[in-house]
């Protein structure tokens, strides 16, 4: 099962509503304004089954971050051994872990911001794994129950303000600069393996498959829940693979106007438009 969030005036007090996706339709799931409000109540996936709203197009739909008001983003770091090694860092014993806020969060189709604060803006394709159910200290046998699914995520990074510090926060977090979605594909329809890519331009520059974690999603949910209370609708950013602009010769950053498409089989296509900040 396919899972949006659509933008439309009939919408809620923000614009959006939750919906299937049928093949080229999209039907909306009555009562919840996003696949967020969905996920946080019981019996989400019988709901979402049944649903049998208004239905639109998905050609042309303006789709909103899958979940737009997640409660976490937890990102991971180092968690690819090709970006690893292009990163000049040894294999982790345990994973790398910073925040991202929902602020930073864009569409699959939006325009992503370029800072008048940074020219080293970068891109990281990730495999986003989202929480379904509320669990704390998941052992790592049980935690596929707790996965509602998978999404697409782009890890935008703005590496001058990343390496100013040792923490990472303040380089990974930027308002509009972060593309989710287009969909949550149900974890039954879905496991790592896949291949992942990032192109600019049409160039790829990142192409891995997904399966190819240190620390997979299982992992890394019963980790994350050790230290804090995982939610519905909180986001698990996997890592980024090799192929990253700040670790090129030259290093190449994403300037305005490029088109910075993610893609993870299976689960769907980013494509955003870089744009200078007003």
């Amino acid at each position: 099962m396919r899972l949006l969030t659509l933008r439309t005036p009939a919408g809620n007090a923000n614009g959006t509503v939750a919906v299937r996706q049928d093949g080229t339709t999209l039907t909306e799931i009555d009562g919840f304004a996003d696949v967020g409000a969905l996920l946080r109540t019981e019996g989400w996936e019988a709901t979402a089954k049944a649903a049998a709203g208004a239905t639109h197009p998905l050609e042309g739909a303006d789709l909103a971050p899958v979940v737009p008001f997640p409660g976490k983003i937890i990102c991971v770091g180092h968690n690819y051994r090709n970006h690893i090694k292009e990163m000049g860092r040894d294999i982790p014993e345990y994973p790398t872990l910073f925040a991202k806020y929902q602020e930073s969060l864009i569409g699959p189709n939006d325009d992503l911001a370029l800072p008048q604060e940074s020219d080293t803006v970068d891109w990281e394709a990730e495999l986003a794994v989202v929480i379904g159910k509320k669990g704390r200290r998941i052992s790592e046998a049980d935690a596929k129950d707790y996965i509602a699914g998978y999404s697409v995520l782009n890890d935008v990074s703005m590496r001058d303000y990343q390496f100013r510090t040792i923490q990472w926060l303040q380089g990974k977090t930027w308002e509009k600069s972060t593309p989710f979605g287009p969909a949550l594909v149900t974890r039954d329809e879905f496991t790592a393996g896949p291949l992942m890519t990032s192109a600019v331009d049409g160039e790829v520059q990142q192409s891995t498959p997904t399966g190819d974690l240190v620390f997979t999603p299982e992992f890394l949910v019963s980790y994350i829940s050790t230290i804090i209370t995982l939610n519905p609708g909180d986001v698990i950013a996997t890592g980024t693979p090799g192929g990253v602009g700040h670790a090129q010769d030259p290093k190449r950053y994403l300037q305005e106007g490029q088109i910075l498409v993610t893609t993870i089989e299976g689960l769907g296509q980013l494509s955003n438009r870089v744009v200078k900040e007003a």
